[in-house]
């Protein structure tokens, strides 16, 4: 392999390692700062939402439909809002259900910890392959689903270091479980690389780059937006909607 050769897929595994790692973010917030609540984690899943959407609709569908044309980028948009869907319904992680609950008993909460765990990691490993497929094709693109990933794992890291940590009172189990299902992105993402490399081409990543568009939208409907529009926090959430999309675009202008 060439340092060129190293380059090219060096980077994206940081990208999709760093966007993965981003769970620990979360569990550091929840455990180290204490005044992180419901109407920041509103703003964060609002934040992500806003970020994917607009990435999504702004620079990923426009591209495929350039390479690829009209037709084949919205039956590979759908198809990856079809294949993020069923593994939602087989393994769902509704993480706003379980966060800054601690009345519950041990037993179900480390059940709780367990299932989400569970559901985050599986769910990471299409997200993980998504950033380094992306990143592999087109830098700016990678750079950015892994800035978007890495928004939307920070909740996720919430989600799974509350019921871990009230169910052992151990902060570093809690991290610990935290790292387990972060570190799923970067896997995913080289055991999709090896199966693909040879199949890669510019108009393979157009089509790749409409299905994973597709996986974001489904995310950003499905998750965040019912999740940052709970507990009355209707307004705090348009704000992180609005700075996700804002942050995206102002990205855009140095790329």
């Amino acid at each position: 392999m060439s340092y060129q050769e190293f380059q090219t897929i060096f980077i994206p595994l940081l990208l999709a390692f760093l966007a993965g790692i981003s769970t620990l973010v979360g569990s550091l917030i929840f455990l180290f700062i204490k005044k992180f609540n419901r109407k920041s984690l509103s703003f964060f899943l609002g934040l992500s939402a806003g970020a994917m959407i607009y990435l999504s609709f702004m620079e990923l569908l426009p591209s495929s439909l350039r390479s690829i044309g009209f037709i084949p980028t919205n039956i590979l948009f759908f198809l990856g809002i079809l294949f993020i869907g069923i593994i939602d319904f087989i393994v769902p992680h509704h993480y706003s259900k379980v966060c800054f609950k601690n009345g519950t008993p041990y037993n179900k909460l480390m059940m709780t910890g367990t299932m989400t765990i569970l559901g985050i990691t599986i769910h990471n490993f299409p997200e993980g392959a998504a950033v380094f497929m992306s990143s592999y094709g087109n830098l700016k693109f990678g750079l950015l689903i892994a800035l978007a990933t890495a928004l939307h794992n920070i909740p996720e890291g919430i989600a799974v270091s509350v019921p871990i940590y009230y169910a052992t009172r151990n902060k570093w189990k809690s991290i610990g479980y935290s790292f387990i299902a972060g570190i799923a992105e970067p896997i995913g993402a080289v055991i999709t690389f090896l199966v693909l490399r040879p199949f890669i081409s510019s108009t393979f990543l157009a089509y790749l780059f409409a299905f994973i568009a597709g996986i974001m939208v489904f995310i950003s409907l499905d998750e965040l937006l019912p999740s940052c529009f709970e507990h009355s926090q209707g307004h705090r959430a348009i704000i992180g909607i609005i700075t996700g999309m804002f942050l995206i675009a102002s990205s855009l202008i140095f790329f």
